[in-house]
């Protein structure tokens, strides 16, 4: 079908498949396929006059197609680039245990892109010796911090919180909630105020990161009243304060979650994104928010083809997890970017998490090379049939003491106790009364210290590493198999983010050529990993 019609500029056109994909490769030029003695040929440059009303010369020549350009920073939402301080529409997710380090952050921060340091797990001081680089390195480079929901230990998430108030952390990801906290809300409306014009403005954001549409309504809605006047009467902020949070959002952005690494709902991507799109849109509208709230997706995100499906759902940006773990700059061990950059998408399977063991919470990880996951499993299996330690049959206690803590129950037990004194007294107070509870401390332990044996890289605990990972992490390492990045020493975190936004603006322009009904090659918008400096030259920025 004519489209229009199409006049020849300063390059003769080209002929045959090869010509079609390098240029729809070359992304920062339009894209022209034009018939010419009976055949489609492609151009990238000359003019076009739209309307099949001019008739055929020798200076003009049928439109079959066409596709304008799509450089990467043009993928996604624009506002919220702009109110980020982005380039790109891509987030560098948190992963707890400092994975996602400084180093990651300071990278892709530089890039154009945004990181979050995976606060999770570290001490205060941890956590503010992160802050204190950031601040140093980063000067009006984008960065966040992580928040995790801590129903285990409140008061660390309250100390957090004070932290990155005092401290002038504006930015922050909201990870795990089921319920929204106080320390959570607290962060979100404390200086919360009204310009000159009248406009309300709040300082401090939030970006959360849901699976479920339920906790998505919570963290698109205003704060409740309950927690406002809980903050109110413990004279954390103001009556006007608590006033004007009910006309704003607990989050003004949100990742939906998909199928991800560590705590997820294993939800299909495909549907889960536009649900809550579709509850974002409805919010918007009950509540007339002043400011758009932008939608991303993250879970799953690993492969040109997947970032180009998010990006065409709608989805504002694009958040990855796993496969930046298996990236230099990881805060993680070389074993443990070994074994990820091995892993294959079925080598992943759910297993309880330490955080909420109590509660059945799972998290998924990277089951090859590693008992974990099953030991685990085993671990919370013995929780729910035993009320203490002392009722477990003698030949799982064995099991336990060799296999599992390399030292006996009581052992063990007073290594726990060690931890908790430092960390929340209150622990051990509660399970000298309640045994049940002491088993559950106990199991912690090792939950909690199986992440810490992956990242430091103890080889003689290198059968209990935990590692989170989803199945992201195989269709990574299936789509670089026989390039440069199989190997992950090669693996730089913004290396592997440019081809992801390179390779999706390749596959949306081929898509856009298809929709035009135009038959290409299957191959066409398949690219092979690029180093960066190939990138950039094809962006016309080397």
């Amino acid at each position: 079908m004519i489209s229009g019609w199409w006049t020849k500029g300063n390059t003769e056109p080209r002929i045959g498949d090869n010509a079609i994909k390098d240029s729809i490769i070359k992304v920062t030029d339009p894209v022209f396929l034009v018939g010419i003695d009976g055949k489609i040929a492609v151009s990238q440059d000359g003019s076009v006059t739209i309307g099949n009303k001019l008739e055929s010369s020798n200076n003009s020549h049928p439109l079959y197609a066409y596709a304008p350009p799509l450089h990467p920073e043009n993928l996604g939402d624009p506002y919220f680039k702009k109110v980020h301080n982005l380039r790109y529409a891509y987030i560098a997710g948190a992963m707890a245990n400092g994975i996602t380090s400084v180093e990651m952050v300071e990278e892709v921060g530089h890039a154009g892109m945004i990181g979050f340091f995976g606060a999770a797990g570290l001490s205060l001081n941890e956590i503010e010796s992160a802050i204190d680089r950031l601040q140093k390195n980063m000067n009006n480079h984008p960065f966040g911090f992580n928040l995790i929901n801590s129903p285990n230990n409140p008061e660390l998430e309250s100390a957090i919180v004070d932290l990155y108030l005092k401290r002038g952390i504006r930015l922050i990801s909201a990870s795990a909630y089921l319920e929204l906290t106080l320390p959570l809300v607290y962060f979100r409306v404390k200086g919360i105020h009204r310009d000159a014009d009248g406009n309300i403005v709040c300082s401090n954001k939030i970006i959360a990161k849901v699976s479920r549409v339920e906790v998505a309504r919570k963290f698109f809605s205003p704060p409740s009243d309950k927690i406002l006047y809980q903050l109110v009467d413990r004279n954390m902020i103001t009556r006007e304060e608590a006033a004007l949070a009910t006309s704003i959002p607990v989050a003004d952005d949100m990742t939906a979650e998909a199928d991800s690494g560590g705590h997820t709902d294993n939800s299909p991507a495909i549907s889960l994104l536009p649900t809550i799109i579709a509850l974002r849109d409805e919010l918007a509208e009950k509540y007339q928010y002043k400011r758009p709230l932008c939608v991303g997706l993250g879970g799953g995100i690993a492969t040109p083809a997947s970032a180009a499906a998010a990006f065409s759902m709608g989805a504002a940006y694009i958040l990855t997890g796993s496969i930046n773990q298996s990236c230099v700059e990881a805060g993680t061990s070389q074993i443990v970017r070994q074994m990820l950059a091995e892993a294959r998408q079925a080598d992943v399977t759910m297993a309880p998490a330490a955080d909420m063991f109590e509660m059945g919470v799972k998290v998924q990880v990277l089951k090859r090379g590693t008992m974990f996951p099953f030991r685990a499993s085993k671990l919370y299996d013995l929780y729910c049939n035993y009320d203490r330690l002392e009722n477990i049959p003698e030949i799982q206690k064995k099991m336990l003491e060799k296999d599992f803590f390399q030292c006996s129950l009581k052992d063990e037990w007073e290594n726990t106790k060690e931890f908790f004194v430092k960390n929340d007294p209150k622990q051990i107070i509660r399970a000298e009364k309640d045994p049940k509870h002491k088993m559950a401390l106990v199991f912690r332990s090792y939950l909690g210290r199986s992440s810490n044996w992956a990242i430091t890289g103890d080889i003689s605990r290198k059968i209990d590493y935990q590692i989170w990972c989803g199945p992201a992490m195989g269709a990574f390492n299936e789509w670089v198999k026989g390039s440069f990045l199989e190997k992950c020493e090669n693996r730089k975190t913004v290396t592997v983010a440019m081809n992801l936004l390179f390779g999706a603006a390749v596959a949306t322009r081929a898509n856009w050529l298809r929709s035009q009904k135009i038959s290409l090659p299957n191959n066409v918008s398949q690219i092979s990993p690029m180093e960066l400096s190939e990138i950039l030259e094809l962006l016309d920025e080397q």
